[in-house]
């Protein structure tokens, strides 16, 4: 199995979704696994470069917009060599983190990841499982104040990724004990 992970924490050091990740990555076992931390390696945000280069055929690129999407394609073709992504999303402000949205503005491409048909937008990466780790101080998820899980299974099922787990931490404020010992039983039950 191949696993692409994606780190969206700030905190480097004590950070809740980290530790999540890690132990979803030894849950899943021995596995192929490529990581993109992006607050190790921040991505650049899109710019009107790229977003001409993204709706120009290939062979009708400038090279200045060739070079704008040459990132943008590494990062597709590691999210299409994946068969499963393990996403660490904390809630920062009641959403993704921005190092997590330009990670996806960056992936979000017209007729490569998505397109548009008589009968409205397909998702053209199919057949993947995604695992998103969430973390937060009180903001239950799936609540109407958790625009961070329901935003990514909106921007992921878009691309066609529909089979999507949430495995919360999101008490940490108020029973950081109890909130990990639940957060853990539900990762441990993903080898299932």
């Amino acid at each position: 199995m191949s696993i692409l992970r994606v780190d969206s924490s700030a905190n480097t050091t004590d950070s809740v979704t980290r530790a999540m990740t890690d132990r979803i990555i030894a849950t899943l076992g021995d596995t192929d696994v490529t990581v993109r931390d992006l607050a190790l390696e921040p991505l650049p945000q899109i710019t009107g470069t790229w977003a001409v280069a993204r709706a120009t055929p290939a062979e009708a690129r400038s090279p200045e917009q060739a070079e704008a999407l040459i990132e943008s394609d590494k990062l597709v073709a590691e999210l299409l060599a994946a068969d499963t992504i393990v996403i660490g999303a904390p809630l920062y402000n009641f959403s993704v983190p921005a190092s997590l949205k330009a990670w996806i503005d960056l992936i979000a491409r017209t007729g490569v990841t998505f397109r548009y048909t008589e009968t409205g937008p397909e998702g053209l990466v199919k057949g993947k499982r995604v695992i998103i780790a969430m973390a937060s101080g009180g903001v239950p998820a799936g609540s109407p104040a958790d625009f961070n899980t329901s935003y990514l299974k909106t921007v992921l099922g878009f691309m066609g990724m529909t089979d999507v787990t949430i495995v919360s931490a999101d008490a940490l404020a108020k029973d950081p004990d109890g909130t990990m010992a639940r957060a853990n039983d539900a990762i441990d039950a993903l080898a299932a």
